[in-house]
């Protein structure tokens, strides 16, 4: 294991944790999470990426990084009226899905008739609302939240993969010198997994359970496969989205959401200065799972600071972090001309978060954009 293995690994898992672990504690508070199930979600999530990527690259001899799903856990912030319990269920469900779709085929080729316009729309659909809210978070407090962005910004011109976790930083240390918070108390508990019986609800499985399984295939597995193949790797789909998902369906029990290939902390991982042989470079695989262990065991003192920000902070970071994902999703939204209409029909209906019969707004926005580009199919000449 040469020392440039565990260079990009550090970086990547610090980028991958630091931009969106508040998103995850929103999609926690959303469903009504306990302090003790939310760190169970955030120590599971981490034991399963890196199990999962630590197996794919030593048997498969790929650098293989996963991710948690950044726009599944956008949309389970979004959701409403779902207790934990009921939540587990779907997060069950969408694992078992993105497994089944390494063994079957068919299931593959149904989700791959789904318009990449529409697919993309939804996902725009549930992560404009959460960027929406920056503004209101920094008009409710500007002397933390400006300076924030503003090193966002100036990071991202040089660096766009650290500018989120400068600006966590940055938000840190305002907050903790001159925004008011006091810093907790700190201690370093082991954490632990907490099995949270499932509660069996149709409506969440559709309408949670089905979106959140199509936002990680989408959005996070499909583009992490083209990050590999750009790469130069020929990526092992049917043994990652197997791996994937049965560690998803398990973690699930314990309150995590969806694990994935991972694209843009991946592309960190693959570059020439990791290891100059690319046939060793699986090993970076190895050296990222064993940070995001590390990451998972201090889970509890990481979750009692950011515990401790305003308000307004975490939802100021929550946007910027979207900001880029929101970016790729409009774009493929609205590149496809074929698709264009149909997409603005599946954005609006999901951005509009009107549930009908218990179902989410992401499951009638995929709904109605599939039926206007279907009509348009049919009608048109």
């Amino acid at each position: 294991m040469r020392l440039s293995l565990f260079s990009p690994a550090l970086v990547a898992a610090l980028v991958g944790y630091g931009s969106t672990i508040a998103l995850v504690l929103s999609a926690a508070a959303a469903v009504g999470a306990t302090v003790a199930q939310t760190a169970s979600w955030v120590f599971a999530i981490c034991l399963a990426k890196a199990v999962g990527s630590a197996f794919l690259s030593i048997t498969q001899r790929v650098p293989v990084v996963l991710a948690w799903s950044t726009p599944g856990a956008a949309l389970i912030a979004a959701t409403s009226g779902i207790t934990m319990a009921e939540a587990v269920v779907a997060f069950v469900l969408a694992g078992a899905l993105v497994a089944l779709t390494g063994a079957l085929r068919p299931l593959g080729r149904l989700v791959a008739l789904i318009p990449d316009g529409v697919a993309s729309g939804m996902l725009a659909g549930v992560l404009l609302p959460f960027c929406l809210k920056g503004s209101a978070a920094a008009q409710a407090l500007p002397a933390l939240v400006f300076p924030m962005i503003a090193v966002f910004l100036l990071v991202r011109l040089k660096n766009p993969a650290l500018a989120v976790l400068a600006a966590l930083a940055t938000g840190l240390s305002l907050a903790f010198t001159f925004g008011g918070s006091s810093l907790p108390a700190l201690a370093l508990p082991l954490p632990t997994l907490t099995f949270i019986a499932p509660s069996f609800r149709p409506d969440v499985l559709i309408g949670l359970g089905v979106p959140l399984y199509l936002v990680t295939m989408a959005s996070q597995n499909l583009p992490g496969f083209a990050t590999l193949r750009a790469a130069g790797y020929e990526p092992p789909v049917r043994a990652a989205l197997a791996t994937t998902g049965v560690l998803s369906a398990i973690s699930g029990l314990f309150g995590a959401h969806t694990i994935s290939m991972a694209a843009i902390t991946a592309a960190i991982c693959l570059g020439e200065d990791t290891h100059p042989d690319r046939a060793q470079r699986w090993k970076v695989g190895v050296a990222y799972a064993g940070f995001w262990l590390l990451l998972g065991l201090a889970g509890p003192l990481i979750l009692t600071i950011l515990t401790a920000l305003p308000p307004p902070l975490m939802t100021a970071l929550v946007a910027l972090a979207l900001l880029g994902p929101l970016m790729g999703a409009l774009t493929g939204a609205f590149t496809p001309p074929a698709t264009r209409f149909a997409a603005t029909i599946t954005l609006a209906t999901t951005a509009s978060g009107v549930a009908a019969f218990g179902i989410g707004a992401a499951f009638w926005g995929l709904l109605a954009g599939l039926a206007v580009y279907a009509l348009e199919k049919t009608m048109k000449p």
